[in-house]
C-alpha cells in the first residue's frame, strides 16, 4: 500500500477551504432564509438560516452585529449579505454575515416598533407629564451647534420673552455616536439644576438621520430627567421615541420655543396687571375681614375686663395647691407607716431575737427528747419484764420442777415406748439431775383392743 497517496483530514479540509475562499461567487453572497437556533449573546452570534429544503450555519461577529438596529427573533425571515467559507476544525461550511435586514420591512422601522413596544410595556410613555413653567428664567437646549434649530429658538425667545436666558448644550444629532452624546447632554443639563425647561431637537431628515432620537438610551435619559422636556425632532409628520417620552412635543423648533415661553410681552404684562389687580382685591378683602374680626374681639368682655380672664385660673391654682398639699400629706403619712412596718419587720428579723427563739426551741426539744427517752426506757423495761415472765412460764426446767422428766437414749429423746427394748440403757432427766437406768420390762398400754 502506497501511503503517500493518502491525505490527512486536515489537508483535505484546508484544500476545500482554499477552494471556498478563492471562489469569486462566494465572496459576496446575498441570501434569504428563516432565522433558527438564535440566542442573543454579548459577543459573536452563531445561528442558522434555513428554508424548506436546506439549512446553513451562520456567524456574525460582534463588530458587524453591533450595527444591526433591530433585535433578531427566532423564526424571523431575513435578508443577509456575507461570504461563504469553511470552518476547518469541524469541516462544515458556513456564511459569515456582514449585513442583516428583515425581509419585507425596513430594519429601522422594525427596530422602532420593537423599542416602542418594549418601552410602552414598561409604562415609559404613560409617566405623568411635567408642566412647562409659564415664566422660565433659563432654558436649556440640546441640539447641534451650527444647525438652524438653535437659531430659530433664539429668535423666538428674544421676540416673545427676551428676559429668558437660552443656554446651548451642543451635541451630535446624527451618526452612531449621536445617541450617547444626546443622552449625556440631557443628564448634564439636568444635573446642573438651574434650568426651568429643556428643549431637545433637530431639523428634518430621513429616518436614518433622525434615528439617534429613537435610541433607548435617549428615551431613558428623557424619562429620568427632572426638568420638563419639550421634544422637537424632524417634521410634523415624524414621530420619534423621544417625542413619545417627552413632556411636550413640538412640530418645529419655533413651536418648541413658543411652548417654553409666554405668548407675547404685552400679553404677559396684561396678565401680570390682572394678577396684580386680583391680588389687590384679595388682600383688601382679607384686610377688611381682619378689621371686622379685630373690632369684634375688641368688644369682647375679655378686653373690657381683663381680670376676669384670670379668675378661673386663680381658682384652679388654689384647688390644685390644696390637692397638692393633701397629696403630699397623704404620701408623708404613707411613708411613715411604711417606715414603722419596716422597723417592726426589722425587729422581728433581728439576729438576737432569732438566737433567743432558737435557744428556746432547743430547750423545748431537749425536754421533749428526755421525756421521750424516759418513756421509751420505761416501756422497754415493762416489755422486757413481760417477756421474761413469758419465758419463765415456758422454761422446761420449771415444768420439770413440778415432777416432769424426759428420756434420752444415745443422745436422742425417746417419746414412745416402742423406741425401747429390754436391756437398753437410757437417761432420765430431772430438774436437779440425770439418772441412768436399764430397761428390764416393757409394758404396753391397752388402747381398748
Amino acid at each position: 500500500m502506497d501511503r503517500d497517496k493518502y491525505l490527512t483530514v486536515s489537508q483535505l479540509t484546508k484544500y476545500l477551504k482554499l477552494k471556498f475562499d478563492r471562489d469569486p461567487y462566494l465572496q459576496k453572497v446575498y441570501l434569504t432564509g428563516e432565522l433558527s437556533n438564535f440566542r442573543l449573546r454579548s459577543g459573536h452570534q452563531y445561528f442558522s438560516l434555513k428554508d424548506d429544503n436546506a439549512v446553513i450555519d451562520a456567524v456574525m461577529f460582534r463588530s458587524k452585529f453591533s450595527k444591526v438596529k433591530f433585535t433578531p427573533e427566532e423564526g424571523m425571515k431575513l435578508c443577509v449579505t456575507g461570504h461563504v467559507s469553511l470552518y476547518e476544525r469541524s469541516g462544515r461550511y458556513q456564511i459569515y454575515i456582514d449585513t442583516m435586514e428583515p425581509d419585507g420591512v425596513g430594519s429601522l422601522y422594525l427596530a422602532y416598533e420593537q423599542l416602542k413596544k418594549k418601552l410602552s410595556a414598561e409604562g415609559l410613555f404613560a409617566l405623568p407629564k411635567k408642566p412647562i413653567p409659564l415664566f422660565p428664567k433659563r432654558i436649556a437646549v440640546v441640539t447641534s451647534l451650527n444647525g438652524a434649530v438653535i437659531r430659530d429658538i433664539n429668535t423666538t425667545v428674544r421676540r416673545r420673552y427676551p428676559i429668558a436666558q437660552v443656554v446651548l448644550f451642543p451635541t451630535v444629532v446624527q451618526g452612531e455616536k449621536a445617541a450617547a452624546d444626546i443622552a449625556r447632554q440631557i443628564k448634564r443639563a439636568d444635573e446642573l439644576g438651574n434650568f426651568d425647561t429643556l428643549i431637545i431637537g433637530r431639523g428634518g431628515g430621513s429616518i436614518e438621520d433622525l434615528w439617534p432620537f429613537n435610541e433607548e438610551v435617549v428615551a431613558r435619559a428623557i424619562a429620568d430627567c427632572q426638568l420638563p422636556v419639550i421634544s422637537s425632532v424632524g417634521h410634523e409628520t415624524d414621530t420619534t421615541i423621544a417625542d413619545l417620552v417627552a413632556d411636550q412635543r413640538a412640530a418645529t423648533p419655533t413651536a418648541a420655543a413658543e411652548l417654553a415661553t409666554p405668548q407675547r410681552l404685552d400679553d404677559t404684562l396684561m396678565l401680570l396687571q390682572d394678577f396684580q389687580r386680583r391680588l389687590f382685591n384679595v388682600m383688601k378683602s382679607q384686610i377688611d375681614f381682619d378689621k371686622k374680626q379685630l373690632a369684634k374681639l375688641t368688644q369682647s368682655y375679655i378686653f373690657q375686663q381683663p381680670t376676669r380672664l384670670y379668675e378661673n385660673y386663680a381658682q384652679k391654682v388654689d384647688q390644685l395647691t390644696q390637692r397638692l398639699d393633701q397629696l403630699q400629706q397623704r404620701r408623708l403619712t404613707d411613708a411613715q407607716n411604711q417606715v414603722t412596718q419596716l422597723s417592726n419587720k426589722l425587729v422581728a428579723y433581728s439576729p438576737r431575737r432569732q438566737v433567743d427563739q432558737g435557744k428556746a426551741a432547743i430547750d423545748q426539744l431537749t425536754t421533749r427528747l428526755q421525756n421521750a427517752v424516759q418513756a421509751q426506757s420505761k416501756q422497754s423495761r415493762q416489755q422486757l419484764q413481760a417477756l421474761v415472765q413469758q419465758l419463765h412460764s415456758l422454761d422446761p426446767l420449771k415444768i420439770m420442777e413440778r415432777g416432769y422428766t424426759y428420756v434420752t437414749k444415745d443422745g436422742q429423746v425417746v417419746n414412745q415406748a416402742a423406741q425401747l427394748k429390754t436391756g437398753d440403757q437410757m437417761l432420765l432427766h430431772f430438774a436437779d439431775g440425770d439418772v441412768a437406768v436399764t430397761i428390764t420390762d416393757i409394758k404396753e398400754k391397752n388402747n381398748g383392743k
